[in-house]
């Protein structure tokens, strides 16, 4: 198991530094004797006090001299670890928050370890590794879908599907199992065709489940969208617009934008990252030119382009062709025809066509068609006409794991037809593992490692 000895007591600040309170927790066998080394209230942290947030004072003496601080005892196993829990309450800023701390540590607690905490909980049984992965989702989360997915993985949603089908998959198995140990018996055993069409069906589930891989990598870590085109087709403006604020330097000057600029924001309840990038175009200036070079290497890396065409230039088919030198793909291509609001009524007809995804028209300066213009990233982003908040879905690793167990089960339908039970189960053995893993049940030290690595201090 990944590196903590449950006999330890561990404490760590669990809220953000600089804060109005710090919220500092101990968790371990000698939580409730360690924090009553340093905080003194009318009463001592106990069972007959647990629950209860108490007023006292917290330091190092825990005399008239410390800080006001409101803590409270919650016993395991009915607490977040599934250990004797207390935590601290104190005034925020660093100096406070720091001596609480130093002094927790002094009266016998060590300094907890990224994830320690939420690793406690999965090691005492609390939630599953799907649970745990949600915890941290909750905290990264940058949109209210985000928020949604990870509290509902949260409640076991995701976890509970798995672990419903690996159990299915276990029955199947046993029944293979027995088929190969008592085969001199005349036991009442279910007909080869039906087991194999049972597992054919936890392949096809299986199968569903890995497809919501890409509707939780958009809700969970987003897009790269890069606004490009040639110089003063509006590229900077619309960074502006999008992001609410001047972030990037308007001028009529060709060549303004000589470096990437990237800032994250949300569109359509999508967590994207804004990159603007250098007006694309044939430059005499070695500096621009590195510039330009910047942007073509963002091309590549798009998750959505929006490549923006001046509708006021002569002629307009120059924009296009310029568009279609650099952009390859067309799927997440959206050809953005702005400054309409130069154009007569009757020439918006005459725009050339493109080869893009989607073409919107609008003009950034007037705010004249940027609804139409989310509407169509939305679109983009989701590959097709918007669709609700999945219920549950997968990240990479439980995608990897959901593949190998497909893999697996590939050949077992017909492996069970042709009673061939040792192959059979050695698949669905094997696929069972694998599921087993995306729980935690047949998880590796290795595996917990690098999951909970990734946790904060404090959680």
């Amino acid at each position: 198991m990944p590196s903590t000895r449950l006999n330890e007591t561990i404490a760590a600040l669990c809220s953000p530094p600089g804060g109005a309170i710090a919220v500092i927790r101990l968790s371990g066998p000698n939580a409730l004797q360690s924090a009553n080394k340093i905080w003194k209230g009318l009463h001592p942290l106990s069972t007959k006090t647990a629950r209860t947030l108490h007023l006292g004072l917290c330091g190092a003496r825990g005399d008239k001299d410390g800080d006001p601080t409101l803590a409270v005892f919650m016993p395991g196993p009915n607490s977040y670890t599934g250990e004797d829990v207390v935590e601290l309450h104190c005034h925020g800023g660093a100096v406070v928050a720091k001596e609480t701390l130093g002094a927790i540590i002094a009266a016998g607690a060590r300094h907890a370890k990224p994830g320690e905490f939420t690793l406690r909980a999965f090691l005492n049984g609390k939630m599953d590794l799907t649970q745990a992965e949600a915890v941290c989702d909750i905290i990264n989360a940058q949109t209210s879908a985000a928020l949604h997915l990870a509290e509902r993985q949260m409640s076991g949603a995701l976890g509970g599907r798995i672990e419903s089908i690996r159990k299915s998959l276990l029955d199947i198995l046993a029944e293979c199992e027995s088929r190969m140990d008592f085969c001199e018996e005349d036991l009442d055993w279910a007909p080869p065709a039906e087991i194999a069409r049972k597992t054919a069906e936890i392949a096809e589930a299986l199968s569903k489940l890995v497809k919501s891989r890409a509707d939780g990598a958009i809700i969970r870590d987003g897009l790269n969208v890069v606004i490009a085109g040639r110089p003063n087709s509006g590229k900077s403006s619309l960074l502006n617009l999008l992001l609410g604020f001047g972030r990037a330097i308007v001028t009529e000057t060709p060549g303004t934008t000589r470096d990437t600029l990237e800032e994250a924001a949300v569109i359509r309840n999508i967590p994207v990252k804004l990159i603007d990038t250098a007006g694309i175009r044939d430059a005499d200036n070695a500096i621009e030119r590195i510039g330009i070079g910047k942007s073509i290497e963002s091309l590549e890396r798009a998750g959505i382009i929006l490549w923006l065409l001046d509708a006021s230039s002569k002629p307009p088919e120059n924009e296009v062709e310029v568009m279609t030198q650099h952009v390859e793909t067309t799927k997440r291509l959206l050809a953005v025809w702005n400054k309409i609001d130069l154009l007569d009524p009757g020439e918006i007809p005459r725009l050339p066509r493109t080869n893009a995804a989607e073409t919107v028209q609008c003009s950034v300066i007037k705010e004249q068609g940027v609804e139409q213009l989310l509407d169509a990233v939305e679109r983009l982003a989701w590959g097709g006409a918007p669709h609700p908040e999945p219920e549950i879905a997968v990240n990479a690793r439980h995608a990897e794991l959901v593949d190998n167990a497909i893999a697996a089960l590939n050949n077992a339908p017909g492996d069970i037809r042709n009673e061939e039970w040792e192959i059979a189960a050695l698949n669905l053995r094997s696929a069972a593992e694998a599921l087993g893993v995306i729980t935690g049940e047949t998880a590796t030290p290795d595996v917990l490692d690098n999951i909970f690595s990734r946790f904060c201090v404090g959680k």
